[in-house]
């Protein structure tokens, strides 16, 4: 079990997609997002699994949620630089979590 004191250490900030590229590296169908998280965090990378439910056309402009201070990590030749949030549906696919209304971008969850 954790603390209230180790949740307030992940950071968990609301994104807006600029650009999708297709993943072709990966080993399960994925996209290449990069996610504005406003002017404290700027922008960065990230890899999804999320092909099944989402085409790139769709995601440019959406908002996300994201962890943005966990460390950078390699995904084949891609490096990741934050979490994107998501959970599964129903056959394990991933499901994002987005903010139901435009919320502001950078805007830390509490």
């Amino acid at each position: 079990m954790i603390t209230y004191e180790d949740f307030e250490k992940v950071d968990i900030r609301v994104g807006k997609i600029v650009s999708v590229e297709d993943f072709p590296e990966a080993r399960k169908p994925a996209y290449k997002l990069t996610i504005d998280f406003g002017p404290e965090i700027g922008i960065k990378k990230s890899s999804v699994q999320i092909t099944v439910h989402y085409s790139k056309e769709e995601l440019v402009g959406k908002q996300v949620i994201g962890v943005v201070n966990f460390p950078e990590k390699q995904i084949g030749p891609f490096m990741s630089e934050c979490l994107t949030l998501g959970v599964p549906d129903e056959n394990g696919d991933v499901i994002l979590l987005r903010p139901t209304l435009d919320a502001k971008i950078g805007g830390k969850m509490f």
